[in-house]
């Protein structure tokens, strides 16, 4: 039983701790001082239920579906573009930027989270078809081990957002909030360019 919650619990952290939209909006968020237990719970969720999905073995299912993942892209494409375009906006006036101030609403970040979370074809690629099949490999253990992945995706997202905290001194001064909208501009934009262009090639 533990071998396979913590071969679950490793697997998934592998794929969750990585530079992505979803890790620098919850980060920034966590910095500006709002609510983030929502987001954190959003996020957390969210990748229960698609790693859900893929341990029960419907991303056999969404593989005969492109169509699906080629929508989801340009969509996800778009809005990183202009969450991009933001960010970059942002790094060409610094001065205005301290920790706690220009807190996004929460409905708005709630939005936005959910936004990132499920217009990334990313997601459905590493939590239903990569996470799922691997998941599955383990027959009857499967469902241990995507127990194991949800742990890692909840401890993640908690340290990651409440742990922003921490950081707060660091950002006290406006160049580092210029370094860190330029790490999330270029990350946005990069990812959003990624998805179009995928989308291009592949018809």
């Amino acid at each position: 039983m533990l071998p396979l919650l913590l071969a679950g619990f490793g697997t998934g952290l592998s794929l969750i701790v990585a530079i992505g939209s979803q890790n620098a909006f919850l980060l920034q968020q966590g910095l500006r001082g709002g609510a983030v237990a929502p987001l954190v719970v959003i996020c957390a969720v969210s990748d229960l239920v698609l790693i859900g999905l893929g341990v029960s073995g419907i991303g056999a299912v969404l593989e005969r579906w492109p169509t699906a993942i080629g929508v989801i892209a340009v969509g996800g494409g778009l809005f990183l573009l202009g969450y991009g375009a933001l960010a970059a906006r942002r790094a060409l006036r610094p001065s205005v930027m301290t920790v706690g101030e220009e807190r996004t609403p929460l409905r708005k970040a709630v939005l936005a989270c959910v936004a990132f979370t499920w217009l990334n074809p990313h997601v459905y690629l590493d939590t239903v078809l990569l996470l799922g099949s691997v998941a599955v490999a383990h027959g009857d253990g499967r469902w241990l081990f995507g127990a194991g992945a949800g742990i890692a995706s909840a401890v993640w997202f908690s340290a990651l957002g409440f742990g922003a905290k921490r950081l707060a001194g660091v950002f006290a001064k406006p160049m580092a909030w210029r370094v860190l909208d330029v790490v999330i501009a270029v990350t946005m934009t990069a990812l959003g360019v990624g998805m179009l262009l995928s989308r291009v090639r592949g018809g």
